[in-house]
């Protein structure tokens, strides 16, 4: 019970600006609702495919799009909520400064990598754009998805930053 205790301790979120939740917040819900529509896109298709041989044309490629979709638009929420992976086998006996300061610099390291991503992902989309580059079988340009994806990065920048200054705060405590 007591490693129970001490998971549950290295692993509380930072405060961060309610704003900043809540935002977190509407793009979990977003992601929730893509992810609910490809799974009753995908029992429809599944059963046209069993009833009368016939599933949803492209419906592979719109659950890749969508798939897309929803994890970019989970993971400023599981960032805020401190629900990431987190290997304390080390830190377990550390002290609560001690795993703030760690925290803060997993969530620099996060942040670079976010902030990389979304450089490279909006410089992917103008170049998707620009090509009109489509789905095979519906023809959807697939510069459509990061119309979701590139604010789910940025959003995700910004939380990433919040944990960080928050963690550097409760480490000064």
């Amino acid at each position: 019970m007591a490693d129970a205790d001490i998971i549950t301790e290295h692993s509380k979120a930072v405060p961060v600006p309610g704003w900043l939740a809540k935002l977190c917040g509407v793009f979990a819900g977003i992601g929730g609702i893509t992810l609910l529509a490809l799974m009753l896109m995908t029992v429809a298709s599944v059963t046209l495919r069993g009833v009368i041989g016939k599933p949803i044309p492209g419906d592979y490629e719109m659950v890749e799009l969508g798939s897309a979709i929803a994890i970019f638009c989970f993971l400023p929420w599981c960032q805020v909520n401190g629900g990431n992976v987190l290997v304390d086998f080390f830190t377990q006996k550390s002290s609560a400064r001690t795993n703030h300061l760690l925290e803060a610099i997993g969530d620099l390291i996060y942040l670079l990598i976010a902030a990389l991503l979304l450089w490279r992902m909006y410089h992917g989309a103008t170049e998707m754009r620009s090509y009109a580059e489509q789905t095979m079988v519906l023809r959807i340009p697939v510069w459509y998805s990061f119309i979701a994806i590139i604010p789910a990065m940025a959003l995700l920048v910004a939380t990433c930053t919040a944990t960080m200054i928050g963690h550097i705060r409760m480490a000064r405590v």
